[in-house]
């Protein structure tokens, strides 16, 4: 029986369970004008039986109260920090004279654009799901200045980021404003945990090396590594090496944190291990986070999810209660999938073992 409130299989044949642990329910996907949606489905996901899940059709406001101010959850959110209006994104193909694919179409995170979902707040959890290829990444990208919009812009505290924007201004607003989380870790293997903490410290010069050595060591203790500040990453478990990249991308205390598939490479326990480290630090210290994920799974903690598909968003879904994941049950979850999954393809060969060939 499905719990309720949860959304039933789409078919009695089907081999999916009906409880995701965590995952948040799945919404009426709809266009930006609330016409049926001509984008694939998402995959299903289910209510965590603490949390609630909201519909939001663009020009809606995100809480369910109608206070842009707070999220779903109540959680009171600060000044519009991420603001992205009218952005699309060209590039040209190789050895296609001419030719261009096109990423983004005309996205906007704004309030006063009509079918547009709200920018993003400081102190907010936002992750952007979707299929490969549907621009999750290319938006990561234009939020965090690492590539530049063909049209529209992305404002930043304000501060407005377009095709004209130079490199060096671009440079200066990231290394200041933005921390970075990628699915790789990029840690420079030669330095050890606490000198990669420091590197984004030295480069904006603002701290002397007594001030940056004792903030990094600060960081390591925050993400649960104070005894591992002289390792190299070769010395590092995966999951280690992640927290050293989560202290790494707060150094400079960023305004937001972007985050590119942060558990892509992590097993099921050290996945929700950052997944609460970062809900914690996201709690405790008020750091935005912006977060690309194809794992519907870790929904949960998020306070908003944007979904992306074909270049555009597709549909938002806000988190009423947003909870971590509990690992016992989230194994056990997965188990239950395996099994089910490995039945279903028994079952299919054998059914097709039996079928008589065509006369």
């Amino acid at each position: 029986m499905p719990e309720t409130g949860s959304t039933a299989p789409a078919s009695t044949t089907s081999t999916v369970p009906t409880t995701r642990p965590g995952a948040p329910y799945r919404t009426e996907t709809t266009t930006p004008a609330g016409s049926p949606n001509t984008h694939a489905p998402f995959p299903e996901a289910h209510r965590h039986p603490q949390s609630t899940h909201n519909q939001h059709r663009f020009g809606n406001n995100m809480a369910s109260n109608n206070n842009a101010n707070t999220t779903a959850a109540g959680k009171a959110l600060g000044e519009v920090v991420v603001e992205v209006r009218g952005v699309t994104k060209q590039y040209k193909m190789q050895g296609k004279d001419g030719e261009t694919v096109t990423a983004l179409r005309c996205i906007n995170l704004a309030d006063d654009i009509e079918k547009s979902f709200p920018p993003i707040r400081r102190g907010e959890f936002v992750m952007i799901r979707g299929p490969s290829g549907g621009g999750k990444t290319t938006l990561l990208n234009m939020i965090g200045t690492i590539d530049c919009p063909t049209e529209g812009c992305v404002k930043l505290m304000g501060t407005e980021v377009n095709s004209e924007s130079d490199d060096n201004f671009l440079s200066d607003l990231r290394l200041k404003h933005i921390g970075f989380v990628f699915q790789t870790f990029n840690l420079i293997p030669t330095m050890s945990a606490l000198e990669n903490v420091e590197l984004p410290m030295a480069l904006l010069g603002e701290l002397d090396e007594k001030q940056r050595k004792s903030r990094a060591k600060q960081l390591l203790g925050l993400v649960g590594l104070r005894n591992r500040v002289h390792h190299l990453p070769s010395e590092l478990s995966g999951g280690e090496q992640q927290r050293v990249t989560i202290a790494r991308s707060l150094a400079n205390n960023p305004a937001v944190l972007l985050l590119d598939e942060p558990t892509g490479d992590l097993d099921t326990a050290t996945t929700i291990e950052v997944m609460d480290l970062l809900l914690n630090i996201n709690n405790l210290a008020g750091t935005t986070m912006v977060m690309v994920t194809h794992n519907p799974d870790v929904e949960c903690y998020a306070d908003r999810i944007l979904y992306v598909s074909d270049g555009e968003f597709a549909q938002q879904a806000t988190n009423a209660c947003p909870v971590p994941l509990v690992l016992s049950e989230y194994e056990a979850y997965l188990k239950r999938v395996e099994n089910q999954a490995t039945v279903h393809v028994v079952e299919g060969t054998t059914a097709a073992a039996k079928t008589p060939p065509d006369e």
